[in-house]
């Protein structure tokens, strides 16, 4: 490995990424392997699952926490 790549090896590592940015690319991926598989996905369709995904997780979180007391 050159020393280029293995200081970009390095600096690629340490960055952490929000949440934000951890949600944006999961959407990414999701819409991008969807996308081979289908055509007509679309980027709308992906975020319109994810956003009933983190509702659903929501209402669950909180049904878990009335459970517990």
């Amino acid at each position: 490995m050159t020393d280029d790549l293995k200081k970009l090896e390095s600096i690629a590592r340490s960055v952490k990424m929000t949440p934000q940015q951890q949600e944006a690319q999961r959407r990414s991926f999701a819409y991008g392997n969807a996308g081979f598989e289908n055509e007509r996905i679309t980027r709308s369709m992906v975020d319109e699952q994810a956003e009933k995904l983190v509702s659903a997780s929501s209402e669950e979180a909180e049904a878990l926490k009335a459970s517990n007391g």
